[in-house]
């Protein structure tokens, strides 16, 4: 086996991304970095060099364990490499997202000045606690009575 391996088949291949193309692009997309630096698809990666993948809203952090060109099963990636990502870019996967949705009628056009008064009023009005909230959904996304809203 060679002593290095591009770093889109690399991400490709320890499920990072869904397919390689996605690698490169985050590659081109400067969304990859290998030792701090932007690294372009073709990047020789080594054993030991650690690569940076930012994905959405975390950076995810892996170490190369291995070296490998072909895509292997979910459960043999932690022989190739190792992940570092820190706990609390994890944790953010799990926060929950505020959303809040007005209805309005199909074909109804885009809202007033006074329509959008009245959202706006109806969302300033969201002030609530723990209490209100069902102790399954509080369950689902790990909220206790501790936590601050």
């Amino acid at each position: 086996m060679a002593d290095s391996v591009r770093i889109d088949k690399y991400l490709w291949a320890i499920r990072v991304y869904k397919t390689r193309s996605d690698a490169t692009d985050a590659c081109n997309g400067n969304k990859v970095k290998v030792g701090g630096q932007n690294a372009k698809p073709s990047k020789m990666v080594k054993v030991g060099e650690v690569i940076e993948v930012r994905k959405g809203a975390i950076a995810l952090t892996f170490k190369v364990k291995a070296l490998l060109e072909k895509r292997v099963g979910a459960a043999l990636v932690s022989d190739y490499a190792i992940n570092q990502t820190p706990q609390a870019e994890l944790d953010k996967l799990k926060t929950p997202v505020e959303t809040f949705f007005v209805r309005r009628d199909r074909g109804a056009g885009r809202p007033t000045k006074k329509d959008r008064r009245e959202m706006d009023s109806l969302q300033g009005d969201m002030d609530f606690g723990f209490d209100d909230i069902p102790d399954d959904v509080a369950k689902h996304f790990g909220l206790t009575e501790d936590d601050d809203f």
